[in-house]
């Protein structure tokens, strides 16, 4: 893949097996915590990867002992300076890195070790599926330096996957949620005993090993679905999408390799 010839500053893309892409965060002497320069290169790092036909499945996770603790605290002392526009400007661009990561068309899954906090937390939630080794801890830091979880779309994620009165407890006192009642509430799905990035490699290779069209447009449905109004919008999105998949090459090559007792080949063609 060609974007894994860029070299970046804040992130290390790699490779691990055949389509399956590991996107860490890498700044491990700051807890790989976030700044301007690294918002900027995991927007560019998304929209690259996003234009890969060969990428099926990318992997968000941290290097060092921690997945992400935030935006780095000592490049804040400016924010309070900064006019309403320049920090108008600032905010939108720390928002278009984490929507890119959250509309890339194929499973994105965030393997969290250690401290996911603040704009780390919604750097996790941003993706569709999340993985805590028994390190793992999340907070919604906000509150704590002054600001509002309504950050980075915290609020709209976090609200959805655990529900208003947990993300409420979360939001407002800015406490620790550990591993263990991060797994229970629903904000990882699984708690992994032999290290987070490990159990998401072999994810990852589950999801590989499915049509290509068939994940991307359950991913398209999923998210949609989220957003529309009534059961009937997500039918005619949901009828669509599987009326596409059908004219497509896998599809049928699924329904021989069936009837042949073999596995399928699919081309995502």
């Amino acid at each position: 893949m060609k974007c894994l010839d860029t070299d970046y500053e804040t992130l290390l893309l790699t490779e691990p097996s055949p389509g399956v892409v590991v996107v860490a965060l890498n700044r491990p002497d700051r807890s790989n915590a976030m700044t301007d320069t690294m918002f900027a290169e995991l927007e560019h790092a998304a929209l690259g990867l996003d234009a890969e036909d060969d990428c099926r499945v990318v992997i968000v996770t941290g290097t060092g002992a921690n997945f992400c603790v935030g935006y780095d605290l000592a490049d804040a002392d400016e924010l309070p300076g900064l006019g309403a526009m320049e920090m108008l400007d600032q905010q939108e661009r720390a928002a278009r890195a984490l929507l890119a990561i959250r509309s890339l068309r194929v499973p994105v899954i965030a393997a969290v070790e250690g401290a996911a906090a603040g704009g780390g937390l919604a750097l996790a939630l941003a993706a569709d599926i999340r993985l805590g080794s028994s390190t793992a801890k999340f907070n919604a830091a906000f509150v704590r330096i002054g600001l509002s979880a309504g950050d980075l779309g915290t609020s709209w994620l976090l609200t959805r996957l655990v529900g208003p009165a947990a993300a409420g407890d979360i939001c407002f006192t800015g406490r620790l949620v550990r591993a263990a009642e991060a797994a229970e509430i629903g904000l990882i799905n699984r708690l992994s005993e032999d290290g987070a990035l490990d159990d998401a490699l072999e994810l990852a290779e589950s999801i590989v090993a499915n049509s290509p069209g068939g994940v991307q447009l359950s991913k398209r449905a999923l998210q949609a679905n989220m957003e529309v109004s009534s059961y009937a919008a997500a039918l005619e999105l949901e009828n669509r999408g599987q009326a596409l998949l059908t004219r497509g090459a896998d599809m049928p090559e699924a329904l021989t390799a069936f009837k042949e007792k073999r596995a399928p080949v699919f081309t995502g063609q």
